[in-house]
């Protein structure tokens, strides 16, 4: 397994964090802790590069919010500042670690994403209801409170196997470990407020921890396509989809990687993880998908019309531009375009009301 060191100091580059600062600001230019930063760029970028340097740099406080679609997250997010320095990591170790990704990981990686994941199941699905079998399965995997139980020692250890530089280890370590705040929570029905766990958990919200997160299950991933010789393996995140002819091997299957999880990742499944026939669909990044034919999630298709309902209110409220509520329509019609819901989308332009000029 390959190691790579000299990496802190491309992290602390000037010109690596002036490019983190170009990605931090991205679409929030004119919020305000954005507009001071910039305002004095050149001093706060050298102050953040001495703080590093002389390893005075400590995480900012998190600003803490909920978001209910699909289910109630505790959204965490960093002071500009520290959106730069995650930034300044990411740049340098993301190429990296991608490079040991397996080819059917999906999510938050260049050129992969919902759709070409999406297009990969379904030709498997299709390959297999043409196969001699006549009733081939899948094993759907649903990891319990995935980003709030990754433990912080496993994945230091991980970081360790990869990254042979102290000083950008202790860095890593400072984000993962951070000192004021909390991140994990128990399994179950639990309140996010009373209930945090230290040792555990990934913000959710910050850049570093999808690639984290992502780095993580890559453990699976290696453990299932070598070490099991799975061959019709996939994922988005923590959403892994296992077909196979047999049902009673998946059932196999199923215990060796809870197994893993447990022992290797201290990761746990739920009630949700499931064994089903193909015919009946599976529900992966959005869509219901069929060897023929995909659908939008029902969920989707709520959160959806919600967001456009919000929209369309904020618009005529003035809170929004026409510009930014052309672009949100456009996202989810583009989206559609990728599942069979032709009545859904002109249900969608009929209803979603704007003036001449936004279609044009």
């Amino acid at each position: 397994m390959k190691r790579y060191s000299n990496l802190f100091s491309q992290v602390i580059d000037y010109e690596n964090l002036y490019e983190a600062y170009i990605n931090a600001k991205k679409g929030k230019r004119f919020r305000g802790e954005v507009l001071e930063f910039t305002n004095n760029l050149e001093e706060n970028l050298i102050q953040l590069q001495n703080e590093l340097i002389h390893k005075t740099y400590r995480v900012g406080r998190y600003r803490e919010f909920h978001v209910f679609e699909p289910k109630k997250r505790l959204i965490m997010a960093l002071p500009f500042r520290d959106r730069v320095v995650q930034w300044a990591i990411y740049k340098v170790l993301e190429p990296l670690f991608d490079m040991q990704f397996i080819r059917d990981s999906y999510a938050c990686r260049e050129g992969m994403g919902t759709q070409r994941a999406a297009d990969r199941l379904q030709y498997w699905m299709r390959k297999k209801d043409r196969g001699p079998c006549r009733k081939p399965y899948y094993l759907k995997l649903d990891i319990s409170k995935y980003f709030y139980r990754i433990d912080h020692d496993v994945l230091l250890n991980i970081l360790g196997r990869k990254v042979k530089d102290p000083e950008l280890m202790n860095l890593l370590e400072l984000i993962i470990k951070c000192e004021e705040t909390n991140f994990g929570v128990p399994l179950g029905d639990h309140h996010f407020e009373n209930d945090r766990l230290e040792g555990m958990g990934m913000p959710i919200g910050n850049l570093t921890s999808q690639l984290f997160a992502n780095l993580y299950l890559n453990e699976l991933d290696q453990y299932a396509k070598h070490d099991m010789r799975i061959k019709h393996y996939i994922r988005y995140m923590d959403d892994v989809t296992i077909l196979h002819d047999s049902k009673q091997e998946l059932h196999r299957i199923l215990e060796e990687i809870d197994a893993f999880l447990r022992s290797e990742l201290k990761l746990q499944l739920n009630n949700k993880t499931t064994i089903r026939p193909i015919k009946d669909g599976i529900e992966f990044v959005g869509f219901r998908i069929w060897p023929t034919h995909r659908k939008l999630k029902k969920k989707t298709v709520k959160k959806m019309n919600n967001r456009l309902k919000y929209v369309k209110k904020a618009f005529a409220r003035g809170e929004v531009s026409l510009e930014s509520i052309r672009s949100t329509l456009f996202s989810y019609l583009g989206f559609m375009e990728h599942a069979d819901c032709h009545h859904l989308k002109n249900k969608v332009l009929r209803e979603f009301v704007l003036s001449k000029d936004s279609t044009k």
